[in-house]
């Protein structure tokens, strides 16, 4: 295709790099094989791993190795501003996911948004355009034990435990969910995982994910008084909706203030882990 000039490591970079800017190939695709790139481009397997290992450095290659073709990156998620956490999370999961060794920690009031967002990088995971080696996740949520600060009855309700019922429903189904969804990865495709749930003794009032130990998301839970059904009654409380609030990132590499909120963020959670011993109780 380049006529009796051989090409070399920086054109045949661009053409894959052209190829992925219109599409050719998407995120998670698979390359060719070295041999079959060589081929195609007329040149030697040494130009085509020159090539490659361009666009790996410039964050466009994934699972690049000798054993398989690498794959097409996911686009990095936008990190600029924050984002209601529906929309920040999912993506900064899937590329936490990405990784060989996955180590998740979560602060939360239910798990709802993490069981939501952990779709994405689960699908991808079962189609094997990502393959970690093994997934360690450790939640903090509120014991069933405790008065919440949130969600409350409006009015009165002294004695009247529907609102905490309701919560303490969710709460369990939800966790169960995630947990089953991790661990289906171990039996359907021997990666090793491990969920494990802690009960904390009060309400928090933000939540808080810590990526691979090299990025904090937080968000501050904002209240809203809403009305919501439960055992054909309808509960008029203050409560709040998690996946409305906006994350905030810091990220390990982004400079000296988000690399000291990372590190002191997972100091404080890894304390605060240590210190609780009471696993949480999902029935």
């Amino acid at each position: 295709m380049n006529g009796s000039r051989r090409l070399s490591p920086q054109e045949i970079a661009d053409i894959l790099r052209e190829r992925i800017r219109v599409g050719e190939l998407k995120a998670g695709d698979r390359l060719p094989t070295q041999a079959e790139l060589a081929e195609e481009f007329g040149v030697e397997r040494g130009t085509v791993r020159q090539a490659l290992r361009a666009l790996q450095e410039d964050g466009l290659l994934t699972n690049v190795s000798k054993g398989s073709p690498p794959r097409i990156a996911l686009p990095p998620p936008t990190r600029d501003a924050p984002q209601p956490t529906m929309v920040g999370l999912a993506p900064r999961l899937t590329e936490a996911f990405a990784a060989p060794r996955v180590e998740v920690d979560v602060v939360c009031h239910t798990s709802e948004t993490l069981m939501v967002a952990l779709g994405e990088p689960l699908r991808l995971i079962h189609e094997g355009a990502i393959r970690p080696e093994s997934i360690d996740v450790r939640i903090l949520l509120p014991s069933r034990d405790i008065d919440l600060a949130f969600p409350v009855l409006v009015e009165g309700g002294e004695g009247d435990d529907s609102v905490h019922k309701r919560w303490l429903e969710m709460r369990n189904a939800q966790a169960q969910v995630l947990r089953h969804n991790l661990q289906a990865l171990r039996s359907t495709l021997g990666i090793s995982v491990r969920v494990t749930f802690r009960a904390l003794p009060f309400t928090p009032p933000v939540k808080l994910y810590l990526l691979n130990g090299a990025e904090a998301l937080i968000g501050y839970y904002v209240l809203t008084e809403r009305q919501d059904e439960y055992e054909s009654r309808t509960l008029n409380m203050y409560d709040a909706l998690g996946s409305a609030s906006l994350l905030f990132s810091f990220v390990q590499q982004a400079g000296q203030r988000d690399a000291a909120f990372v590190a002191e963020s997972q100091k404080w959670f890894d304390a605060l882990w240590e210190t609780i011993t009471t696993d949480l109780t999902l029935s």
